[in-house]
């Protein structure tokens, strides 16, 4: 592995525990399916995309010094994920998420990332000690953000010095943290990733479009914002305007896991050279190749 990371991903590192089943579920349904466990988190996702894409990505998180800790660093190893700069604590546990997937898409699921919230302001300290940066000296390269870390400490990144260099690019996790992006919209930095409902919890209406939603988020501040709208078209609008397309139509497998790389493919597109056109279109190709299943996870 070369000793540079070629992009940062900050934000939850965990086990994913996803049950999924070919029924149609309901609220108490209760069906035959499959169960796995499999590295996960938004910011591990991300860098596992961009891992195949040919990327050296590197993880500021936190991962605790348990089994379960152990286990997945090695795992983020083997993914070809940079763990060097990952905070490893002695006493908060690893973090899990759980999701229940049917037929008709994700039922319900729960994230537990108390423990990279605890863990604060550590899990970056590498771009603050001088190690990949300092506030003199900030870090010049993109970085992937998720919004499982504290609406404090999103803030307090949006306005760092030692940020105020990098190429940011922030997705808010869930609808239920999507709010917690609102630093970056008040300080007009970075590049928002957003489906459709998470731009109206971030601009309190609705919207019938992504090119609707993300127009909306320029006016309220964002620097720029893609949205994405399931099988309907995307859109990746800023002050210079906007480009939308719609995702090719694909049978649908699986679901959690498509927005990080939607997001990771849209990066990779852009840091080697692609247009905003150019970019949305691949990554909406390789969403697609993943939630039909034709990407491994």
């Amino acid at each position: 592995m070369d000793d540079t990371p070629d992009i940062l991903c900050i934000g939850s590192v965990l086990w994913d525990v996803i049950g999924r089943s070919a029924s149609h579920m309901r609220q108490g349904s209760d069906v035959p399916g499959r169960i796995t466990r499999l590295p996960g988190g938004v910011a591990l996702n991300i860098a596992m995309t961009l891992a195949r894409f040919g990327l050296n990505p590197a993880l500021l998180s936190a991962v605790g010094r348990d089994r379960e800790g152990n286990e997945l660093i090695d795992a983020c190893a083997q993914l070809g994920c940079d763990t060097r700069f990952v905070y490893r604590s002695d006493d908060l546990p690893t973090d899990r998420y759980m999701a229940v997937e049917g037929a008709n898409g994700l039922i319900a699921a729960i994230a537990d990332a108390h423990s990279l919230e605890r863990a604060g302001a550590r899990i970056f300290r590498a771009l603050t000690d001088g190690t990949l940066g300092a506030a003199d000296r900030p870090y010049p390269g993109a970085i992937a953000l998720d919004g499982n870390l504290t609406e404090a400490l999103l803030d307090e990144i949006a306005r760092d010095p030692a940020f105020a260099a990098a190429d940011l690019r922030i997705a808010p996790a869930s609808p239920g943290k999507a709010e917690r992006l609102l630093p970056f919209l008040r300080a007009k930095r970075g590049v928002l990733y957003v489906n459709l409902e998470e731009a109206g919890l971030l601009c309190q209406a609705q919207f019938d479009s992504a090119p609707q939603a993300a127009a909306r988020l320029v006016e309220r501040g964002a620097a720029r914002a893609v949205v994405t709208d399931g099988g309907d078209a995307a859109c990746d609008a800023s002050p210079e305007g906007l480009v939308a397309e719609r995702p090719p139509e694909v049978l649908v497998t699986r679901v959690t896991g498509a927005g990080d790389t939607f997001m990771a493919a849209h990066i990779v597109a852009e840091l080697r050279g692609a247009d905003r056109a150019q970019a949305l279109t691949l990554a909406l190709d390789a969403a697609a190749a993943y939630v039909s299943g034709d990407i491994a996870s």
